[in-house]
């Protein structure tokens, strides 16, 4: 055996870049966290690590379903629409029938992913085009709907589900905790998670061992709206109001979310387990770049050259040509 290759013919070069790509979501988490430790005292607070928690849970929340369409190989832009669509039509309803309107949320978002999904496979539009026309359509219903005023919340259920704990642990941190589980569940130990893994990592032999394509394509997007709907519910629960600006630029935290926890665009690898830790970097990075009071300018450049880093370190740029 040559010493340059390992028994499993891979080069130490490969197996140290692999090694690189599933630990650098936990390094970055690591170096973020002791950087914003020495620059404020406040960072490792329980009250400050409590704030960290309850913004990252709609961003999770919203980033698992996201991960299932790259895992695809595919991208969704209308994350953010829906969410903040989804939060809308919550919060609309509410004001008539109350806390019974919360499904509503989860409906809305269903049915949008399955249309979009619908419109990416059947008609077979790029999903980058598919979800920008409903990203602009989302926005535009949000507007229509709220008249450009918040529609406020005032039913103290929806309100205490954003604010209040159980056994000390935020409510909605529990509740991204559960969709969590319910996503890991579905990647690893559901036929639909590795058929979605299996289409990302090479659609024409996915097709070949039987695998509905289109099928997978539109139930994946559906899975991806509920999620995105679960977020909106959460959002209009921590805002107490449905607004007309809700979600606003939530897809790029997502989709860095995403990339940053180990998921490449090119799909076929990652998971929900590194979404979530790429969640709390997103946030742990507003956080701690509040504390240490940069401008919300720099922050964004700060942001896109970690979103850049995580990109060069995770993508194979041997199936760049993939990415639908």
């Amino acid at each position: 055996m040559s010493q340059n290759t390992t028994t499993s013919g891979a080069t130490p070069a490969a197996l140290s870049i692999e090694s690189l790509r599933t630990y650098f979501p936990l390094l970055v988490l690591v170096i973020v966290c002791i950087g914003f430790a020495i620059f404020s005292d406040q960072f490792f607070s329980i009250r400050n690590l409590e704030t960290v928690l309850r913004q990252t849970a709609v961003l999770s929340i919203a980033a698992m379903g996201a991960t299932f369409v790259i895992l695809m190989a595919s991208i969704d832009l209308s994350v953010g629409a829906v969410v903040g669509l989804s939060a809308v039509i919550v919060a609309y309803f509410m004001q008539s029938i109350g806390i019974v309107a919360v499904p509503s949320g989860l409906l809305v978002g269903a049915v949008l992913g399955t249309v979009v999904g619908t419109v990416y496979a059947k008609l077979k539009v790029p999903s980058f085009i598919a979800t920008l026309g409903l990203m602009v359509a989302g926005h535009g219903l949000m507007l229509h709907i709220t008249q450009g005023r918040p529609i406020m919340i005032r039913d103290e259920t929806m309100r205490w589900i954003g604010s209040g704990t159980i056994a000390g642990i935020p409510a909605i941190v529990l509740i991204a905790l559960v969709a969590f589980a319910i996503a890991y569940f579905v990647q690893h130990h559901t036929v639909l998670g590795r058929s979605i893994v299996a289409v990302g990592g090479g659609e024409v032999v996915a097709q070949r061992s039987g695998i509905k394509v289109e099928r997978i394509k539109i139930t994946t997007f559906a899975l991806a709206g509920l999620y995105s709907g679960l977020g909106g519910i959460v959002l209009a629960s921590r805002m107490g109001a449905g607004s007309p600006t809700a979600g606003s630029g939530l897809e790029l935290d997502v989709i860095a979310a995403v990339v940053i926890g180990g998921t490449p665009l090119t799909g076929g690898m990652g998971g929900v387990a590194g979404t979530m830790i790429g969640a709390l970097i997103i946030a742990i990075l507003s956080n701690g770049l509040n504390l240490a009071g940069v401008s919300s300018y720099s922050q964004l450049i700060i942001k896109g050259l970690v979103l850049i880093a995580a990109v060069i370190i995770s993508i194979d740029r041997k199936k760049i040509g993939i990415i639908k």
